[in-house]
């Protein structure tokens, strides 16, 4: 059986939940995907940065990333809509559930993407590519934007293909076809090659995808360690991940952050993944649940992306197991290019009681780690977050001591937005 994955990626995804909110909920007439336009966060903070914007926009020289006062100098005309992060995540929840209608193996890998595991599908569906040109027609017509579907046997691959020619496309990059569709493009195009990793690789003479794919893995592995290696098996189509869905009601646990300027030392990073590493821990423990699987997410100042992940020994709600599992994912992903955004995630989550195989070489001690952290929950819960920190944060006013979320990180219905909005106007 041909293993056949998709990844289906919103086109800009804030923008276009913007416009479909103010055309179909507010009855609206202008499309902020047809004008200069751009969805912009607080001014007075880092958010006031450019999340998303139109291809008129774009066309301007506007950036994503980049301040909002840049971008009105570049184009004076420019619609600025704040954003509504409760509200995306009620399309995101609607766009996921036309996804899970067609396959069980459904991992969303963000708000804005997902992977669909379709192999062997073809007798309920037909031939992939026609099938996924009539799903993207489908969300099109049935929420109002458009999507990208990547068609690959590989993840990392059909990741790669949703990110050819946008918007509202469907790209195959299966194995045969690296070569002549992947590796003519630049080294920077690649996945988890920022801009760090792409100096190092210039200086080497690497230029290009395919150049990197014929380099000798020991060269890269001398300059890059483990990142080397990695990159030089994505330019050469070798993945192994699986597409791993949800289980029914196996909620997840995540936080992430907009920092308020570049972060460029991997102290202050990891100040900022033990904050997070709080808030994500501290939930968990409230739930009275313990997590299998931890991730780390980190987004640059170019607005790229790119996140690994780690499966525990045992589920754990530990802050400091946590952390440290999320500290070895740093290290291993980093490759010091700025950071504007780092998240911690957490998935297949446990409510069940299991015992923990100890190693004969783990000295831990489990039971106290335990005990220390529900005490410092109670004493939060009593007396609020900051009553009680690491010493580490009295000393870093820049990071705070329980880090994350939106401003907006209340789950609203769109009908509830409306009606909220209409007081206002």
């Amino acid at each position: 059986m041909k293993t056949v994955i998709f990844h289906i990626d919103v086109n800009s995804a804030f923008l276009s939940w913007e416009a479909v909110y103010r055309l179909r909920e507010q009855g609206g007439t202008v499309d902020l995907r047809e004008i200069a336009s751009a969805v912009g966060g607080d001014k007075s903070k880092r958010r006031g940065i450019i999340l998303a914007k139109s291809l008129s926009a774009k066309a301007c020289g506007v950036r994503t990333g980049e301040p909002l006062t840049d971008a009105l100098k570049k184009c004076p005309g420019l619609t600025v809509v704040p954003a509504h992060h409760a509200m995306y995540r009620q399309y995101s929840a609607k766009f996921m559930e036309i996804l899970r209608e067609y396959s069980p193996d459904v991992e969303q890998y963000s708000i804005d993407e997902a992977f669909m595991d379709m192999s062997g599908m073809e007798h309920l569906i037909g031939e992939p590519v026609a099938f996924a040109h009539r799903l993207k027609n489908r969300i099109s017509k049935e929420l109002g934007f458009t999507v990208n579907i990547g068609i690959s046997d590989k993840k990392y691959l059909a990741k790669m293909a949703s990110d050819f020619e946008k918007p509202d496309r469907v790209h195959t990059l299966f194995q045969e076809e690296i070569q002549k569709k992947m590796w003519p493009l630049p080294v920077s195009e690649l996945l988890f090659v920022g801009r760090s990793t792409e100096q190092v690789l210039k200086k080497l003479g690497i230029y290009t995808i395919g150049e990197l794919a014929r380099t000798d893995v020991e060269i890269l592995k001398n300059h890059l360690k483990k990142q080397g290696e990695s990159i030089w098996n994505f330019a050469n189509g070798r993945d192994a991940s699986l597409v791993e869905s949800d289980a029914h009601g196996n909620k997840g646990y995540s936080n992430s952050t907009t920092i308020a300027f570049d972060v460029t030392e991997e102290s202050t990073a990891k100040m900022v993944l033990l904050s997070l590493c709080e808030t994500v821990a501290s939930r968990l423990r409230k739930d009275e649940a313990r997590a299998e699987v931890v991730s780390v997410s980190i987004r640059d100042f170019e607005m790229k992306t790119v996140s690994h992940q780690k499966v525990m020994q045992a589920p754990t709600n530990l802050t400091g197991e946590i952390y440290e599992a999320v500290c070895q994912l740093f290290d291993e992903l980093w490759d010091g290019t700025p950071i504007r955004l780092l998240g911690v995630y957490t998935s297949k989550v446990t409510r069940e009681e299991r015992g923990r195989q100890l190693s004969l070489f783990d000295t831990t001690d489990y039971e106290k780690m335990e005990k220390m952290d529900q005490a410092v929950d109670k004493i939060r819960k009593k007396f609020g977050s900051n009553s009680i920190m690491r010493a580490s944060f009295l000393d870093n006013s820049r990071v705070e001591n329980m880090a994350g979320g939106h401003p907006d990180g209340r789950q609203v219905d769109l009908k509830t937005l409306r009606e909220k909005q209409g007081k206002h106007e």
